[in-house]
C-alpha cells in the first residue's frame, strides 16, 4: 500500500473537499482519499505507487493548488 500526502491551498469548506475528491478518484490505482479543508491536507493511497503528476493535475482541475509533502 502506497500513501502520498499533499498540502492543498485554497480549500475552505466541505464543498472544496468534495470537488478535490471527485477529481482524484478518477485516477487509476487510487483506493483511498482523505481530504481536510481544516488542515489543508490531502492523503491519497493506492495498492501501487500513485503518480504525483496525476494527483497534482486533478487538484488543479478542481480549482486548487497542491504540493507533495510526504
Amino acid at each position: 500500500m502506497s500513501s502520498n500526502e499533499y498540502q492543498v491551498t485554497g480549500m475552505t469548506c466541505g464543498h472544496c473537499e468534495m470537488s478535490i475528491r471527485e477529481e482524484v478518484v478518477k485516477i487509476a490505482g487510487v483506493e483511498g482519499i482523505q481530504v481536510s479543508a481544516q488542515t489543508g491536507k490531502l492523503v491519497v493511497t493506492g495498492s501501487d505507487a500513485v503518480d504525483d503528476a496525476q494527483v497534482l493535475a486533478a487538484v488543479d482541475e478542481a480549482g486548487y493548488s497542491a504540493v507533495r509533502v510526504r
